[in-house]
């Protein structure tokens, strides 16, 4: 049996495909792009999407969560909340059944419980976005450089307060304003995100950290963050496509 799993998120829609043979493939897309490629008679046609289509990929089961889950009604799918899905995911990638999950997506934070490999409890952050990866995408923005640039700088951080993606932005400027070296700034942003992200994580404290979603890829946040919480993060092999591959795993095992 194929089985399609689909994240529908804020940014980008993630994709992962799973098979006889396992994960097949995962794709990401502009969400945007998806909007426009799929809708077809007033409906989301997920079958319409080239990327599908020019693998000759067809799918026998569908399941999608995320912001779009609800917003958009993709043909013949089932829907699961985005914490099962990422829990899903996150057990299936690491092989753990006990550990806190930490999913740092570009707009929101879920911190997730999982004992004996099934949801526990969880808490999420989706009211400022100043702990997430668009901050660090305007930051890096700000100072005209890639995200992977500002990633990689841990050494002597600006104390940066964070308290606001917008405000974040602000004190940047005045940081340079006043003459502040641009690494630092990098250092500065990493950590405060980092301890922004810990007091939640704390939360659910737990001999093991899983972190999923984009800001996975940002090396300073997760040393920042292994030393706020006295633990080094485990990160998957797939952290942005997590929940896509918890829906594709669900779609496998329903009714099968």
């Amino acid at each position: 049996m194929k089985t399609l799993g689909v994240d529908v998120g804020s940014r980008y829609v993630k994709l992962a495909a799973f098979g006889g043979e396992g994960l097949l493939f995962a794709e990401k897309l502009d969400t945007i792009k998806f909007y426009t490629l799929c809708r077809h008679a007033g409906k989301v046609d997920i079958g319409r999407l080239p990327l599908l289509t020019e693998k000759g990929f067809a799918f026998e089961r569908v399941t999608s969560t995320g912001y779009g889950r609800y917003n958009i009604r993709i043909d013949g799918s089932a829907v699961i909340s985005e914490i099962k899905a990422h829990a899903l995911g996150a057990v299936h990638q690491t092989g753990l059944s006990d550990f806190t999950l930490l999913d740092l997506g570009g707009q929101d934070t879920k911190v997730i419980r999982v004992r004996s490999g099934e949801v526990d409890d969880f808490v999420m952050n989706d009211k400022c976005a100043a702990g997430s990866g668009r901050y660090l995408e305007n930051i890096a923005t700000i100072l005209g450089i890639t995200p992977e640039e500002l990633a990689r700088h841990t050494h002597n951080p600006l104390p940066l307060s964070a308290t606001c993606a917008i405000f974040g932005e602000s004190e940047v400027v005045g940081a340079i304003a006043e003459g502040a070296e641009i690494p630092h700034i990098c250092s500065g942003a990493n950590l405060s995100v980092a301890k922004r992200l810990a007091p939640l994580a704390r939360r659910y404290a737990s001999e093991k950290y899983v972190v999923t979603g984009g800001v996975a890829y940002n090396g300073g946040v997760l040393k920042f963050l292994g030393e706020e919480l006295g633990a080094e993060p485990v990160v998957p092999r797939y952290p942005i496509f997590n929940g896509a591959i918890g829906c594709a795993l669900e779609a496998a095992t329903v009714n099968a």
